[in-house]
Parts: C-alpha cells; sequence; structure tokens
C-alpha cells in the first residue's frame, strides 16, 4: 500500500465489501446484505487479515451451500379426524417430527346413545428430510399406525 505525505495509507480496495468488515470490527457480528456476495466479503477478510471473520464467512458459505443441496423443504400434511374426547391425546401423542397446525370442528355428526359427540379435523404436518442420496425418509411404523388412525 501507499503512504501519502501525511502518514495515511491509501488501500485501494472494493467500499460495497468494506461495509461488512467494518461492521464487524465495530460489532462482532457479521451481517452481510442479501444483495452482497459472501465470496466478496471472504476476499476483503483475508486481505485484511482478519482470522476469526475468515472463518465465519467461510462457515456461512458452507452452511448456505449445504442448506441449496439439499432442495427446497417439502411437507406431508394429514387431516385426522377425531372426536372431541380423543382431541387431547391425539394431539399430546404426536411424535417423529409431526406438528399440529389446524383443528376444524365439524359438529356433531354421529349420535351416540342419547348425547352428541363433537367431531373435529386436526391437520398435522411434518417437515420430509431428504437424505443425501435422494431418498426421502418414511415416518416410522409407529407413527404410521398412530397418525393414522380415523382416517
Amino acid at each position: 500500500t501507499q503512504q501519502d505525505e501525511t502518514g495515511a495509507y491509501l488501500i485501494d480496495r472494493d467500499p460495497t465489501y468494506f461495509g461488512p468488515i467494518l461492521n464487524y470490527l465495530r460489532h462482532g457480528k457479521l451481517i452481510i446484505n442479501k444483495e452482497l456476495a459472501e465470496e466478496g466479503v471472504l476476499e476483503e477478510a483475508e486481505f485484511y487479515n482478519i482470522a476469526s471473520l475468515v472463518r465465519l464467512v467461510k462457515e456461512r458459505i458452507r452452511d448456505n451451500e449445504n442448506r441449496t443441496s439439499q432442495g427446497p423443504v417439502k411437507h406431508v400434511y394429514r387431516v385426522l379426524q377425531c372426536q372431541e374426547e380423543e382431541l387431547t391425546q391425539m394431539v399430546s401423542t404426536m411424535s417423529d417430527g409431526w406438528k399440529f397446525e389446524q383443528l376444524i370442528s365439524i359438529g356433531s355428526s354421529y349420535n351416540y346413545g342419547n348425547e352428541d359427540q363433537a367431531e373435529f379435523l386436526c391437520v398435522v404436518s411434518r417437515e420430509l428430510n431428504n437424505s443425501t442420496n435422494g431418498i426421502v425418509k418414511e415416518p416410522s411404523e409407529k407413527a404410521k399406525v398412530r397418525h393414522l388412525f380415523r382416517l
């Protein structure tokens, strides 16, 4: 780098990528705008020899590559029919990544003796995890049995 007559150094680098460097030095956090290439920030971190920032940027790049290689997240939805007294047990026993989404009352279409039983549709979802070889992992048999009752 060149030094002028006042002792200041001229650093001829892209100011666009210097913003995240400066913010990291100020706050200790890596903040990169979405429109900014992480590889450009990495180049600047390496130029300024900021080892901790180099590690953070490389880690973020690696995480983003892993996320994009897995493809989009896919969900499976199931609709379960249950009576009012079964509802609490059904929701509390959901396992294997199933998540409650919505409860829909469908009234009391069945008469059991003299009492009407409230009926519900319970919508649950589960994120599908893609393995590295592209095969989608299915829920365990226990989960299939538990979540397919009353369909």
